[in-house]
């Protein structure tokens, strides 16, 4: 219950959803298809430790992505489109320092692939 009650808190206090640069500890709000959710990051030592957190409409059961971004890195959530649709994606994107978030695949951008984890 009470992960319910966070999330709906950190929804309300996210900002509206739109292509942009996002700074740390400043929640913002996307929409993939229904799944509503917010994006926010804090600086670790090792990079941006992103933290998305979605659930299916008001009522959905939340799930949380982590990921840790380098310069040049990005992460994409999506989720498939109906028959004939294409699917709906969210990509977060770090360079030049920044985090940048939006809701269609950013085009010309080289970025690295993740580092394999070590054990």
């Amino acid at each position: 219950m009470y992960r319910y009650i966070a999330f709906a808190a950190l929804c309300m206090a996210a900002m509206p959803a739109h292509a942009g640069e996002l700074g740390a500890m400043k929640a913002e709000s996307i929409d993939l298809a229904g799944f509503l959710g917010v994006v926010y990051y804090t600086p670790e030592e090792d990079g941006y430790r992103v933290v998305t957190t979605i659930a299916q409409g008001e009522a959905g059961l939340p799930v949380r992505f982590v990921a840790i971004l380098t310069e040049n890195q990005k992460v994409a959530l999506s989720v498939p489109g109906k028959l004939g649709e294409s699917d709906q994606i969210v990509e977060i994107l770090r360079v030049g320092g920044k985090l940048v978030v939006s809701p269609h695949p950013i085009d010309g951008i080289v970025v690295s692939s993740p580092k394999p984890a070590v054990d």
